[in-house]
This record gives structure tokens, sequence and C-alpha cells, in this order.
């Protein structure tokens, strides 16, 4: 199957597939915060460790509710569930069993033309509602403009960047990847996330 079947194939919900987004780093700079200010996350995973960059100035909504669950450690222990290279990693919403994990109520969709989808963005996944993202999350590892908000449709709302340890990223990405619980593009090792933490502020002195 070529990556724009599977692509194509995507775009459904993750029962019936969820979709994951891109954002640009030319826009990255564009009406941004100081970097000192932006909160960022540390991700451990199986596979290594990376760093995220968080715009609450942009997406508010989504970087809150993303950070409701890192600090309720809901991520701890859950998997990258769906892999497709030249595309995404998605995670954020099954355990290492592939079991559903119980999620906080929907989000609205914040996707903006200032954080476009490129390589290297974190997005939230979502079903064809535009309004039903929950935990789930995916990051990009190529630009994938089409999922950009106005491009065919609402878009998807990207809400950070991998500001350190995007080998890690491409790493996942090859991982090998089949068909388990009627789900397709599973690692056949699972990628597992150990811990998520929000990092100190620097300290300014």
């Amino acid at each position: 199957m070529t990556n724009m079947v599977k692509r194509l194939r995507f775009v459904t919900p993750v029962l019936f597939g969820l979709l994951l987004v891109l954002g640009a780093p030319g826009a990255w700079s564009q009406d941004q915060a100081a970097d000192s200010d932006l909160p960022k996350v540390r991700v451990i995973t199986s596979e290594g460790a990376f760093t995220l960059q968080l715009r609450p100035d942009v997406a508010p909504k989504t970087v809150a509710n993303f950070l409701r669950y890192v600090q309720e450690g809901f991520y701890d222990g859950t998997v990258f569930h769906r892999v497709i290279p030249g595309f995404m990693i998605q995670g954020g919403g099954f355990n290492e069993a592939l079991a559903r994990k119980s999620t906080h109520a929907p989000i609205v969709n914040e996707a903006t033309a200032t954080l476009p989808n490129l390589r290297g963005t974190i997005a939230m996944a979502r079903t064809r509602d535009p309004n039903s993202a929950t935990s789930q999350f995916f990051i990009n590892v190529v630009d994938n403009d089409f999922l950009n908000a106005g491009v065919r449709g609402p878009g998807y709302a990207v809400f950070g960047k991998v500001i350190e340890g995007m080998g890690v990223i491409d790493a996942i990405a090859r991982v090998r990847t089949g068909y388990t619980r009627g789900m397709a593009d599973v690692p056949v090792e699972p990628v597992v996330i150990e811990s998520v933490t929000v990092l100190p502020e620097a300290d300014p002195s």
C-alpha cells in the first residue's frame, strides 16, 4: 500500500483511524512569545527521549488540555499505536495491550494558519468531527500541508514542536509495523511512552 493511500485511509476516525498534523518552522517565529516563556515537556520513550516546546499563545485550550493529561500521569505507559513512515507517529490513547484509556471531554479545534503542519510539530488527533480531540496526539515526520486549516476543511490543531530529539521521532517512524486487533500500522514491538513531565522554567538570574 502506498503512503498516499495510507494517508487517505488515515483521514477516517481511529476505531476508524485518527489523524495527525504538522507545523511550519517558518511560522513558528511569527507572533511567537519569547522561547523562555513557553512551556517545555520532556517525553521519555522506549526508543529514547525528546523535548517539546508548546504554544499556549496560539492554542491555549489545546495546550491546557495536553498539560492536564501530562500532570495526571495519563500518558505514562501508553504507546505510539499508529506509525506511518513518511507521514507521522501517533500515540497517547492506548496502553501496551492496546486497550483504549478513558479520557476527559473533547476540546474545541484550535487549528490555525499561524501554526501550519510541517515536520517536527505535534498536533491533536481527532475523528471527522473537528471538535473531537481528547488525549491522542501525533508528531509529523514530514511536511503535511494538506492537514492545514482551510486546505481540506478545518484542519488539525498544531500546539507545539520537537526542539530536541527529532532523531528519536525518526527512529520510531522506522519501526516495523503490522495489523493488531483490527488496527493497522501498529508497531510489532511496542513503542512505550515511559514518562511525560513538564520541565521547570529557566532561572532568569
